[in-house]
């Protein structure tokens, strides 16, 4: 017969266990929030501009990764489901324009304390049902006072039109249990496109207004170019008055 007070010992255990791996991945995102907190301000007080729309951090629950891993036959130990499991820790980021996705992909890369792992484009190479999205996943290191430990974490990068299409997918999804009628997936894949089309077309309109705004910074405007000339015709007349009174004979100066 078991002892009770050693099985109350073992999930005390237990607990602080799982404890401590789940804080591990929360300071994680806590982490990758402040990164890309100070790329966004960044860029907004040197740029005028963010790439960045929003950002939304999600962490699996214990029993939803209990759950992935049972599905994938993983085994039921902290230190598997670690290098195993990729997704815990996850955090999405949400740009206006195609181009903000590849230079946040760009800014992340440069951050050489963090490991990119794998990349999948699935904008360049969208799912069958029409899913577009860039997946990173990166290793981040999270300092604690007994340790340091580098911890996954999964980003996706993604524009206003691919987060609406995938939010409207995922809930059709789960309202009809996985079991989608053919008619509604079909339109879904429809959807996608017009998404797409609708990415490219804002993306024109995004080099087009950069194009304006470059030509508009590089010529001065009306009213600069009026105190322009001001200055360039009073300067002249200043001088001249100066010289008027300056002696005919500068020999005895």
């Amino acid at each position: 017969m078991n002892d009770p007070l050693l099985t109350f010992e073992k999930a005390k255990q237990l607990k602080q266990q799982l404890t401590e791996f789940m804080m591990m991945y929360k300071f994680a995102l806590d982490e990758m929030e402040t990164r890309i907190s100070i790329l966004q301000e960044e860029f907004e007080l040197m740029h005028d501009y963010s790439p960045i729309e929003h950002v939304k951090t999600r962490l699996k629950s214990p029993e939803s990764i209990f759950e992935k891993a049972r599905r994938k036959n993983i085994p039921f130990h902290l230190h598997v489901l670690k290098n195993s499991i990729q997704d815990i820790a996850g955090i999405r980021i949400t740009c206006s324009f195609l181009s903000d996705i590849y230079r946040l992909e760009e800014m992340l890369r440069k951050q050489s304390d963090m490991h990119v792992v794998t990349v999948k484009d699935y904008i360049k190479k969208p799912k069958e049902n029409g899913y577009r999205s860039l997946h990173m996943i990166v290793k981040v290191p999270v300092y604690t006072s007994a340790r340091k430990e580098e911890v996954f974490v999964e980003i996706q990068i993604r524009t206003i039109a691919m987060d609406f299409w995938a939010s409207l997918e995922h809930k059709i999804f789960y309202k009809y249990n996985q079991n989608v009628p053919k008619q509604l997936i079909s339109e879904l894949t429809e959807a996608a496109h017009s998404a797409a089309a609708l990415d490219e077309k804002m993306e024109h309109i995004h080099h087009e207004m950069s194009a304006v705004k470059q030509k508009q910074a590089a010529q001065p405007s009306e009213s600069e170019q009026l105190q322009l000339n001001s200055h360039t015709f009073a300067i002249p007349r200043k001088l001249l008055e100066s010289l008027q009174k300056l002696p005919d004979d500068l020999s005895g100066v």
